[in-house]
């Protein structure tokens, strides 16, 4: 009796903990370099892959220039419908994503494996990257970490101090990266 009301309550709470973390997933947004299938249902003319530009824009037959950059698919698929309504009144639009390309990162210098890294979600930290790289090599300047973004004001230097964050110190260096940012490590 006791095994078969432990095994209940497990299985409960895991249903209830897989329900709260789906609830807390944020839909994704979609930026520069993703590439995406729009289609207009019954107009197999207007059904094309397309990928957002650098400056989150794309262009679509009818609709024209559309910016789409920091929106879902679902909010790109009103305003591509939006857009087009003129000429077919009840389009039914559907946007999916088939490619996450623009969503990379760059890691430099010691560490084990330098080179391009996808970012898998939009809150991905320096320390998951650096992970994902194999980690800092041991001759690094480690709290010498480097992260390199360009903004619309000009390139920015934020600072990371990995031993620190090591220690579990220093946490607000753990930044959360774009896409496009570069990480040095001296």
């Amino acid at each position: 009796m006791k095994s078969a009301l432990q095994s209940f309550l497990f299985f409960w709470l895991s249903l209830v903990g897989a329900a709260a973390w789906a609830q807390a997933a944020a839909p994704y947004q979609l930026r520069h370099g993703d590439a995406l299938t729009i289609a207009v249902w019954k107009e197999e003319a207007l059904r094309m892959e397309v990928r957002v530009l650098p400056d989150g824009s794309i262009t679509f037959p009818l609709a024209g220039r559309v910016e789409v950059a920091g929106l879902t698919t679902q909010q790109v698929e009103e305003r591509i419908a939006g857009k087009i309504k003129q000429y077919i009144p009840a389009a039914v639009v559907t946007v999916s994503v088939t490619g996450i390309d623009g969503s990379r990162v760059y890691v430099l210098g010691k560490v084990a494996e330098p080179g391009l890294v996808a970012l898998m979600s939009p809150s991905t930290t320096v320390l998951q990257v650096l992970s994902q790289v194999g980690g800092v090599d041991r001759f690094a300047d480690a709290n010498a970490i480097r992260v390199l973004r360009q903004t619309s004001s000009g390139p920015t230097v934020l600072p990371v101090r990995y031993n620190d964050l090591m220690r579990g110190a220093s946490l607000e260096t753990n930044v959360v990266l774009l896409p496009g940012d570069t990480i040095l490590v001296p």
